[in-house]
């Protein structure tokens, strides 16, 4: 099914899972702060879930009672690490046992830079995982045009859900689309982004070497953002960040993904832990980024 993108999708299944009696879905946690929204405006709890390094917690996730999860599986948001191959398994595991399905968010699966995609879960079983992704990063934002398979179970409310909601998308759009995948065109234009984020990441991963020694970043090289833990000397948190606006550079804390608001307070304090983002500035613009924040933060 053509939708406008990842958003509307889960929107979409939301309302399909709500229709059948569901009251609450798991999240990441850390996590997409859109995936709370958009289940809530279903009338769809989200329930916070949170992270070890293979994944979603799939003890936390048992015993939460929920019977779906939304997962970022190929390069976790935002922290950035890709599920084992163990955890991938037990989530579908999981979703046999309780008769439930995985939502597989896949925002920015093509781009991985030290080795080929990861494979969808979705093709692992079709039936227990709602997969959906867009062109937003691959294409423009703006052409709003994305994809989501659904299990069989959910395909006919998810359907009639689509249709009264915007009476079916932009055929012209959807037309063109396929054509520059039959033609191969989408494979190169893959390439050619590919290419130009991993230069975007390199150029960021290599100024904060040089502006902040001793930086850590983590994470897997995939994707259009990278973690960065600062050194100690960098924090407190909240006033590194006070200072990095006031130079006028954007950053978020990685702590500002937290749907629990005392992992928020916590992170306040501590090391300073950034989110940065890479995709839409040039390798020159990122290196004059790193060099205003190692000026403002004054050490």
């Amino acid at each position: 099914m053509i939708v406008s993108g990842v958003a509307q999708a889960t929107a979409l299944l939301a309302l399909a899972l709500h229709a059948r009696g569901t009251d609450a879905v798991g999240v990441e946690d850390p996590g997409s702060p859109q995936h709370g929204a958009l289940y809530a405006a279903a009338g769809v709890t989200a329930v916070p879930l949170p992270l070890d390094d293979e994944g979603t917690d799939l003890a936390a996730l048992r015993s939460s009672g929920v019977r779906a999860v939304t997962t970022t599986p190929a390069h976790q948001f935002p922290t950035g690490i890709a599920y084992s191959a163990r955890r991938r398994a037990e989530l579908l595991d999981w979703a046999r046992s309780v008769d439930g399905f995985v939502i597989e968010d896949d925002y920015d699966g093509d781009f991985r830079y030290d080795r080929a995609p990861v494979g969808a879960l979705q093709g692992l079983d079709p039936e227990r995982v709602a997969y959906a992704g867009s062109v937003s990063k691959s294409l423009a934002p703006g052409l709003r045009l994305g994809w989501l398979l659904v299990p069989e179970a959910l395909a006919e409310e998810v359907v009639e859900r689509k249709r009264t909601s915007d009476l079916g998308h932009a055929v012209l759009d959807q037309a063109l689309f396929a054509r520059f995948v039959e033609r191969g065109d989408y494979d190169r234009q893959l390439r050619r982004c590919q290419r130009a984020y991993r230069e975007r990441r390199d150029a960021l991963v290599a100024a904060l070497r040089e502006h902040f020694p001793g930086a850590r970043v983590s994470g897997i090289a995939a994707g259009l953002h990278v973690i960065a833990e600062l050194p100690l000397r960098y924090g407190p948190q909240r006033r590194f960040l006070e200072r990095v606006a006031a130079a006028g550079v954007d950053v978020r804390a990685l702590a500002a993904y937290a749907h629990a608001r005392a992992g928020r307070e916590e992170g306040e304090e501590g090391t300073p832990r950034l989110v940065l983002g890479y995709a839409q500035l040039s390798p020159a613009r990122i290196r004059d980024g790193v060099r205003l924040m190692r000026e403002a933060a004054g050490v």
